[in-house]
């Protein structure tokens, strides 16, 4: 069985714009003495791959502890795009995709294509940009998937992956309280 690791490396990955770049502080190092090595992180939520919680842009949505973990474990369906699918190409591959769908190459998610999603019930959408929705109008797709509790997964690294049917784990680090969190995405072979 191939695994793909589809996360990004957290101090190395990219950042939404105006966040804060991920950083860490080595509390305690061996290399000065200390009996072991300790590392104090500090980073945003919404850093290199992670997801998003309703919470995110719904004031009492639910928080990311309290996701559904099947809508992020499962059977899933990767479509590669060389440009910005339209509503007509989307809904064709979702017709014929899993209930979990990532998105390969230059992606966003118009309300066009939320309402697609929405339609055919999707449990999770993943993309690689740090954003499923334009940067310029975040708000409105966010808030259109999220109250509906679909995952959305941002910030993958799907180049070594090829078009297919796979297994994905994608579960989110259990922050409570929390708008979001990272993960640690892979993609299994079936």
């Amino acid at each position: 069985m191939k695994i793909y690791d589809i996360t990004q490396e957290v101090f190395t990955s990219a950042v939404y714009p105006g966040d804060e770049k991920p950083s860490y502080v080595r509390n305690s190092s061996m290399e000065k003495g200390d009996v072991c090595n300790v590392t104090v992180i500090t980073m945003c939520a919404h850093n290199g791959t992670h997801m998003d919680a309703p919470f995110h842009f719904v004031k009492d949505g639910k928080t990311i502890e309290e996701l559904n973990l099947y809508h992020c474990v499962g059977n899933c369906t990767l479509k590669a795009f060389d440009k910005q699918p339209s509503a007509e190409e989307l809904r064709e591959v979702l017709k014929h995709s899993q209930k979990k769908l990532l998105l390969k190459g230059p992606v966003v998610i118009s309300m066009e294509l939320a309402r697609c999603i929405l339609e055919y019930d999707l449990e999770l959408i993943g993309v690689e940009s740090q954003s499923v929705a334009p940067l310029e109008a975040p708000r409105e797709v966010h808030v259109e998937l999220l109250e509906k509790e679909v995952v959305l997964l941002e910030g993958l690294k799907l180049d070594e992956a090829e078009e297919g049917e796979y297994f994905l784990v994608a579960a989110p680090v259990k922050l409570g309280g929390c708008d979001g969190a990272p993960v640690r995405a892979i993609l299994m072979e079936l």
